[in-house]
């Protein structure tokens, strides 16, 4: 039977039999996601443990599309993040040493120690299909045909996508200083990724699991009960919140968000917050809102993209309103800064729009414009961003204002950004987004 078929079973008759089978399937893949996570080989089981009991309690509710391994992935880094926080109340509080040591690992090759500590957060950066691909190749050794298979395409169209995550995890590495190839890498992957299981694990996860935690520690129903909690906020975090109207034209797709004709709070569907807290923006009237005081916060696409234009209509009362693109992660891309006229921030620095590059939080001035036409505090102005190649182009309501070059970064996310502490705090609007 395939994965979901003994799932189906299993919620329907309680079979302990199909979710011990599961079990022994997926084991090694949970067991080992927890240890480079967490680096303790009894929390890791605890983890594991945490797990399974989430699996049996969500048995009947998985969707039929769902990959299992991908699923178990998921909700093991949503489990390790609840164990993190659990271990740091505990220091907090207890005054104990740190429980996640450095030297559990014999690691056969420089590459391994180097990439294993990344390679979670890495893979969490991939796209579903991308992240479940290397899933399925490297972490249970399916070859490319069962690949493809399970992502519902063939063995050469799986090669091809495995070899795009690939190349997506080697910049992810070579941007936090690790120099390695993508053979060398996938090698690395294969060979270390999967951790020998306690021998006695897979009989006492079964038994916990298949009693729904009944017979789980203190400890580990408090790591459930956390874990749940990550994962319905992430949840949240994405829900459809806004409509995503997609046209095909001409060969090029375009990506409008639009109000849906009642009140909406939240982000896009499939964008997340780059830096910041989700609360910071909101969807209200047709427009997206922004507030910050606490710094810096960026809302982006799930996708990497690498030319494109996007425009977007923005105002601000009091900071400035910015477009980001071929953003790595919160602290390396490029980022175009509108400052109207009439705010505090314009009278140290004067009205202008500027395009900036970040370059490990550390950020570098390539053009700025402080000419005519830029609105005063509280007056939309639109803005338009178009990448090609090294070339980058912003225009100014349909003017062009800025026109640079600069190879740094070919491609990466797209998204909104504010700025704002407690004495200049900012609040932005957005709409009429659209990018193709």
């Amino acid at each position: 039977m395939d994965d979901l078929t003994l799932l189906r079973k299993y919620a329907a008759s309680h079979s302990e039999a199909a979710f011990e089978t599961l079990v022994s399937r997926h084991l090694r893949l949970v067991y080992s996601a927890a240890m480079r996570q967490i680096r303790d080989p009894h929390l890791a089981e605890e983890v594991t443990q945490a797990v399974f009991i989430i699996l049996a309690k969500k048995a009947g509710r998985i969707s039929d599309d769902t990959i299992l391994s991908g699923w178990l992935y998921k909700t093991t880094r949503f489990v390790a993040m609840a164990q993190t926080r659990e271990a740091a109340r505990r220091r907090q509080y207890e005054q104990e040493s740190n429980m996640q040591s450095e030297d559990q690992f014999d690691a056969p090759n420089l590459i391994w120690d180097q990439i294993s500590p990344l390679l979670d957060e890495a893979l969490a950066q991939l796209g579903e299909k991308d992240r479940q691909a290397v899933l399925l190749r490297f972490f249970e050794d399916k070859g490319l045909a069962e690949v493809g298979s399970y992502l519902g395409s063939g063995e050469d169209a799986a090669r091809m996508r495995i070899n795009r995550a690939l190349e997506k995890l080697q910049r992810y590495f070579n941007r936090r200083g690790i120099s390695s190839t993508t053979g060398i890498i996938a090698g690395a992957i294969s060979a270390n990724s999967v951790q020998a299981v306690p021998p006695a694990l897979a009989k006492s996860v079964t038994a916990v699991a298949v009693a729904k935690g009944a017979a789980a520690s203190g400890s580990t129903l408090t790591l459930i009960k956390g874990a749940l909690k990550i994962m319905a906020w992430t949840k949240a975090k994405t829900a459809v919140v806004v409509g995503v109207c997609v046209l095909l034209a001409a060969g090029t797709t375009t990506v409008a968000i639009y109000n849906l004709n009642k009140p909406m709070q939240g982000i896009p569907k499939g964008w997340s917050v780059l830096s910041g807290d989700v609360d910071q923006w909101n969807w209200t009237d047709g427009k997206l809102n922004a507030h910050s005081i606490t710094g810096d916060s960026s809302l982006a696409s799930g996708r990497e993209f690498r030319d494109f234009t996007l425009s977007v209509i923005a105002g601000t009362t009091n900071r400035d309103a910015d477009i980001i693109f071929r953003m790595q992660d919160a602290a390396n891309g490029y980022l175009v800064l509108f400052v109207p006229a009439g705010t505090p921030w314009a009278a140290d620095n004067g009205s202008f729009v500027s395009l900036v590059k970040r370059t490990a939080g550390d950020e570098s001035e390539l053009a700025s414009y402080h000419g005519r036409g830029i609105a005063a505090a509280g007056q939309s102005a639109k803005i338009t961003v178009t990448a090609r190649g090294p070339w980058m182009e912003v225009r100014l309501n349909d003017v062009t204002v800025l026109r640079t070059k600069d190879a740094t970064f070919d491609s990466g996310f797209i998204g909104l950004r504010i700025y704002g502490d407690s004495t200049k705090p900012c609040d932005a609007t957005f709409s009429n987004l659209t990018f193709h």
